[in-house]
């Protein structure tokens, strides 16, 4: 391939490559603070780490104690030396990232990525390396194993420091054999709740979908929530054994039934424990798998008690000992008032379509300033199917694709999207039978959301193994890659296997959802494209009498002109800076205020009090502050968009007509697969371990990027292959890197 057109140099010039020297010193600016920025955060965040690792330990009890008698004659008393210690550090490292995130702009690491020495060598890495496959946690990448091991050696630490503490007090040996067991049950229920405190302060981050954490990080919603899961357990199993230590302890001394209804001003509020710990319960329950995957909706309602989780977790801790898990919880509290803010408005559905293989795809409308890349997804909701259920998809469609629409791809396969499929068919034949009727679908959404960087454009080589409706997600990354092929645009990938595992061959026409003439017909001349289909419940192909024709049933419901709100955590970087700034800022002055007008002049002592006050300032700190932020980011986006259509106004004014767009609904469904080669085998599954070898011999020693989305099956089988390769590989082999593109709430 001719060398200026290599995959490692853009195809268009920069727009500053003619002033080299401001462009060096701009450069050497940014890395410099984005340097700094990073240095700062990893130094407060393993400081904040060493603390918590600290806390149990018998030789810093003296330092602790003498912290917070020092913080206890402050404006904020004990409650702020404790947040700061232990909340504070997070949310300062959150408005760090969100100051990182704009002093990166749009710097894409596969930018600046170079050959060295004429060819490049093949990396490790911890994120892509899966070491675990099977089991109950299925997949898990050696990054994520070091941090299984981290928490668990937190928990093996905190309990032995703990046991130790406990057998060195004294006033033990005093105690009749009964009296003992009680008084240990009850101590080790204590320092049980302590370390569920600190599990409890990271359960809410990884929820938090557009976090600026997670973005800093590049941990996609998706995958942050197996986390939670993991979290979750964990948190739930220690809160649990928390809670029966103190029932048997007080069953011992006869005083259970009384302790359990105890709900004292001075000291931990038992009753609201019991509550808040039996909503936990039952949220804990209707979460595991067996449950979850049975009757998907009992578990969704009922973690929506999570609110009484925590509003009665506050009140039976108070507010100094809430304040340890606080900072997490914030940051929850932060991206759930925002995507409540954005999912108030209801969306164009510019149109829908239902295809003949059983899936809808639905074209929404958003505006041009709206960020995602082709590997986000949205969570949806249809409001004439239900007011209350939200239901996540993959977005199908580039960002370069259309400015001002999205794509989607809704496979039929429960209640909810038999209901969407069967709305559209019954519009268009009530469409047809009345010309004054007019079909309606009322839809809002939250997000897009995902990667920070579209790591798909950061290999050469590419492997999409895709299972059933898991193409989607792949229809847009093919899309994007073949936009920057034809407009010029930084993008690495070169070689392309698409496998694809479909149950029957009616779903193929899902491939000519994307129209590939109309977007680069000279592709063939740049990317190597293969695609090897599986028919894994056919056995022979069909005949020409039962292929049924494709037809596809359209309609583009009544628009009001509203399209997907700005407000998401993934949208504008400095307005979603702006927003946890001045919302952390507002919780520190309002608990001020309040401590200063309020809580000391009347003398207000009571813990469990103080604790919802506390959370009430969070609440009040995010809806107020935060608000205001958000309603400020509304108002310039709106002024933004009104430029902006009066600027292509002005385009279309003088080049006599309108602009030509490319149109999602004038797509050609009948279009056969695009590819080099396309090769389809019936009734039969992919063989990864040959899959993998072949590609092993024919591409050499590079990285080699493999992108799953479909079933747990579908991955643990693409895992184990991987696995087996990379730890069997030699020196002038690939190294395959493993990117889940799938999860299940």
């Amino acid at each position: 391939m001719d060398d200026d057109h290599s995959a490692h140099r853009p195809l268009l010039p920069a727009a500053d490559d003619h002033s080299p020297a401001t462009g060096n010193a701009s450069t050497i600016i940014v890395s410099g603070a984005k340097w700094v920025l990073k240095l700062t955060m990893w130094v407060i965040f393993i400081g904040w780490i060493m603390v918590i690792f600290l806390y149990p330990a018998s030789f810093t009890v003296e330092m602790f104690n003498k912290w917070f008698n020092a913080t206890e004659v402050t404006l904020f008393g004990v409650t702020g030396g404790v947040f700061l210690t232990f909340s504070a550090p997070i949310l300062v490292i959150a408005v760090l990232s969100a100051v990182y995130l704009v002093v990166s702009g749009d710097d894409e690491p596969y930018r600046n990525k170079k050959k060295k020495s004429g060819k490049e060598k093949a990396k490790w890495r911890l994120w892509t390396l899966p070491v675990v496959v099977g089991g109950p946690l299925e997949v898990v990448t050696a990054a994520e194993l070091v941090g299984i091991v981290v928490v668990v050696a937190y928990v093996v630490w905190a309990v032995y420091n703990y046991t130790l503490r406990m057998l060195a007090d004294s006033f033990l040996q005093y105690l009749t054999p009964k009296q003992k067991s009680a008084e240990m049950l009850e101590i080790m229920g204590l320092r049980l709740g302590s370390i569920g405190l600190f599990c409890l302060g990271f359960l809410f981050v990884p929820i938090s979908r557009g976090s600026v954490l997670l973005r800093l990080i590049d941990i996609p919603f998706e995958h942050a929530t197996r986390y939670h899961v993991w979290l979750g357990h964990l948190t739930m199993l220690i809160f649990t054994l928390h809670g029966l230590a103190y029932v048997v302890g007080w069953y011992m001394q006869g005083r259970c039934i009384q302790q359990l209804l105890e709900w004292k001003d001075i000291g931990i509020a038992n009753l609201p424990g019991v509550i808040s710990l039996l909503a936990g319960i039952l949220m804990w329950i209707t979460s595991l798998p067996k449950v979850r995957t049975k009757n998907f909706e009992l578990f969704f309602y009922t973690h929506q008690l999570y609110i009484v989780f925590v509003v009665f977790f506050a009140l039976h801790v108070g507010d100094f000992v809430f304040s340890i898990a606080a900072g997490g919880i914030f940051l929850f509290v932060l991206d759930r008032f925002l995507r409540f803010l954005q999912s108030r408005r209801t969306v164009d559905v510019i149109s829908a379509k239902a295809l003949p293989c059983g899936t809808v795809e639905l074209i929404l409308s958003k505006p041009k300033s709206l960020r995602y890349n082709a590997l986000s997804f949205i969570f949806l909701q249809v409001r004439e199917l239900s007011w209350l259920e939200w239901h996540p998809f993959s977005v199908s469609s580039s960002p370069l694709e259309g400015e001002d629409r999205l794509a989607i791809l809704v496979k039929v396969l429960g209640k909810w999207t038999e209901g969407l499929r069967g709305k559209i068919l019954n519009d268009k034949i009530t469409e047809l039978s009345s010309d004054k009727h007019r079909s309606r679908m009322t839809v809002a959404v939250e997000g897009p959301y995902g990667h920070e960087s579209p790591y798909h454009l950061m290999y050469e080589n590419l492997i999409l193994v895709a299972g059933g409706i898991g193409i989607s997600p792949f229809l847009a990354i093919l899309s994007d890659i073949l936009h920057r092929t034809r407009d010029g645009k930084p993008c690495l990938p070169k070689k392309i296997l698409v496998v694809w595992a479909v149950k029957k061959s009616t779903e193929l026409s899902l491939l000519s959802t994307l129209n590939v003439e109309s977007i680069c017909p000279f592709f063939a001349d740049k990317l190597n494209i293969n695609i090897s289909i599986y028919v894994t419940r056919e056995s022979q192909p069909p005949l020409e009498g039962e292929i049924q024709p494709t037809k596809v049933i359209s309609i583009c419901p009544l628009s009001k002109g509203s399209k997907v709100s700005v407000l998401v955590g993934t949208g504008d970087n400095v307005w979603s800076g702006l927003y946890v700034f001045f919302s952390t800022v507002g919780l520190v002055l309002l608990v001020g205020l309040l401590d200063v007008y309020y809580i000391n002049p009347f003398h207000i002592i009571k813990w469990w009090y103080k604790g919802l006050l506390f959370l009430l300032c969070m609440l009040a700190s995010v809806v107020l502050f935060g608000g205001l932020v958000a309603a400020l980011w509304t108002l310039w986006e709106q002024h933004i968009s009104t430029k902006r259509i009066n600027h292509n106004n002005d385009i279309e004014d003088q080049v006599g007509g309108d602009i030509p767009k490319e149109s999602f609904a004038q797509r050609d469904f009948t279009s056969k697969p695009f590819a080099t080669s396309t090769t389809i085998e019936y009734g039969s599954r992919p063989n990864f371990e040959e899959i993998l070898g072949s590609v092993s011999e024919d591409r050499g020693k590079v990285d080699v990027g493999v992108l799953i989305c479909g079933p747990s099956t579908l991955q643990s089988s693409v895992a184990k292959a991987i696995r087996s390769h990379n730890m069997g590989r030699r020196s002038h082999h690939p190294i395959f890197h493993f990117h889940s593109h799938s999860f299940d709430l």
